[in-house]
């Protein structure tokens, strides 16, 4: 008798576009991974139909799925120390660093894994679609899923290292020192002076120098493009992260995903 295999779907949103991956937990090899890339960011409601458009021309959605994830790639989010967290002053965290909306909703993530709570903004009409579509799911910020892969990766590595997590007009920051997560971050860019003026300004708030600190990336970066030349001339020990997940990727769709995919292939717990 043949067994149903077991499939989860993790789908990554942004303003400025969708991913999606399929996981077969009984093989354990991704059998999706598809972008949608946005030329510019858009509003929550015309991601919901880019959202729709997709979900509802592939027929790889129409399988059941034990589990479903939704991670919210924004800026707005804040961590805060478990220790001080109220679950009435959300808005209150926010307001400080992001520009929210009175009829915003606000949600949080805890990250056991250094004691600190993840207040963020998902999108409501995305979750009520989700849940018709799929049923019962979970969400989280991308930024949840960063810094806990990245803590957990760090308990393998005694350096402390600078994380650098690049999207098509944003990146996060993430230092971790001692196995201890000391900044994280999130900057929009424009341009390649944008990009480096940040991180070396960074830098020297840390009091860390460009010519010793470890350098990892993630994200939409390739060692031929213009981000990493300009990071490379300025920084000496640059280097691309090591996958933290034992899925097998059929040859077809590796290319880069490895360190491109990052978030979205340790978002599955």
């Amino acid at each position: 008798m043949k067994q149903n295999s077991i499939k989860a779907l993790s789908i990554q949103i942004r303003l400025s576009g969708l991913s999606f991956c399929i996981l077969n937990r009984t093989t354990a090899t991704i059998e999706l991974l598809k972008h949608v890339n946005l030329e510019k960011k858009v509003t929550p409601f015309e991601v919901l139909n880019e959202l729709k458009t997709s979900i509802e021309s592939l027929p790889d959605f129409k399988q059941k799925f034990e589990t479903v994830t939704c991670i919210y790639q924004n800026e707005l989010s804040c961590l805060v120390p478990k220790d001080i967290f109220d679950e009435n002053n959300l808005a209150d965290y926010l307001k400080f660093n992001a520009k929210i909306l009175k009829n915003d909703y606000i949600s949080y993530d805890t990250l056991s894994i250094n004691d600190s709570v993840n207040v963020y903004v998902p999108l409501v009409n995305i979750n009520n679609y989700v849940f018709d579509t799929f049923g019962t799911f979970e969400y989280k910020h991308s930024s949840t899923v960063l810094i806990e892969t990245l803590l957990g990766l760090s308990s393998k590595f005694s350096e402390d290292k600078l994380y650098i997590n690049v999207n098509t007009s944003t990146f996060e920051l993430v230092f971790i020192k001692q196995q201890q997560l000391i900044l994280y971050n999130s900057f929009e860019y424009t341009t390649k002076e944008d990009f480096i003026y940040y991180i070396l300004f960074t830098l020297e708030q840390l009091k860390l120098s460009p010519e010793t600190i470890k350098t990892v990336l993630t994200g939409e970066i390739e060692n031929n493009d213009e981000l990493y030349s300009i990071l490379y001339k300025y920084i000496r020990f640059v280097d691309f992260v090591f996958a933290d997940h034992k899925y097998t990727i059929p040859e077809e769709m590796v290319q880069n995903s490895k360190h491109n995919d990052f978030i979205l292939l340790n978002s599955f717990n």
